[in-house]
């Protein structure tokens, strides 16, 4: 580490530029009623059991997701986390729901069926590789979102260092990033990804911020300090530890590339 000293004022300077840098990539219309969204009478009662453990209408408003808006929605599964975003951008946005050809064949007949109903009528399916997740021609997204499946690309030979500049890229500049999964304990990183279904909160970030994003925001509304981290996701004692982060990327250069696989 180097003695170079910084100049506090310069560094609320830089961060105060990245605040600004993402308040113009919120470049959509008026923010949508999340509360009424989450209440809308013509979701299922499946997906308003998830809504439990979610906490959609919290979640949503973190993202900042507004009506017009153009989102990627990482690692779809099912759609219930697509359909959200499908309401809250509205009929002149469009959410483009990425999926690995490899995933679940269950997920799959899920979401396909979810796609016949009229929320879904702005949902663009994108069956493509994590690592090149973006069809061509798509750019100047405002949001992109990866909720709960980050930590799967860990155990799926996903280039990651590849798939996070390919959404850097994607993004206009001040575009926004938010990622949520399944909080693993300090020192595991990525190896109990396929074991537990769960990441290190630090490796994550320390993967993201090397592609050139910044955090700007952290959420505590899906934390749990009494979960020991040690169990696998699907089969808690107690409610799941899950972190949520936001993301900007700045109106400046990505640093070196690096590799992580």
């Amino acid at each position: 580490m180097s003695g170079d000293i910084v100049n506090p004022l310069s560094r609320i300077a830089a961060l105060f530029l990245i605040a600004v840098a993402a308040c113009a990539g919120l470049t959509g219309g008026e923010r949508p009623d999340y509360r009424a969204i989450v209440a809308s009478s013509d979701r299922t009662e499946a997906d308003r059991q998830t809504d439990a453990r979610r906490k959609p209408e919290v979640l949503l408003a973190f993202t900042g997701v507004r009506l017009g808006m153009t989102v990627l929605d990482m690692g779809a599964g099912g759609g219930y986390s697509t359909e959200l975003l499908a309401r809250a951008v509205g009929p002149h946005g469009t959410v483009y729901a990425q999926e690995s050809p490899a995933g679940s064949p269950r997920a799959r007949e899920r979401f396909d069926e979810r796609a016949k109903t009229p929320p879904m009528r702005n949902v663009v399916r994108v069956l493509r590789e994590y690592d090149d997740p973006v069809p061509s021609g798509v750019r100047d997204l405002d949001l992109v979102t990866f909720f709960f499946a980050y930590h799967d690309t860990a155990f799926m030979a996903v280039d990651r260092a590849k798939m996070n500049r390919a959404l850097f890229d994607a993004l206009k500049p001040g575009g926004i990033l938010v990622v949520t999964d399944h909080s693993a304990r300090p020192g595991a990183g990525t190896s109990v990804a396929r074991t537990l279904h769960r990441i290190e909160e630090s490796a994550l970030r320390g993967e993201i911020e090397a592609a050139g994003f910044r955090l700007i925001e952290e959420g505590d509304f899906l934390r749990n300090p009494a979960d020991p981290r040690d169990a696998i996701v699907f089969r808690p004692q107690v409610p799941v530890d899950e972190f949520v982060l936001k993301f900007v990327k700045p109106a400046q250069s990505r640093p070196a590339e690096s590799n992580v696989m």
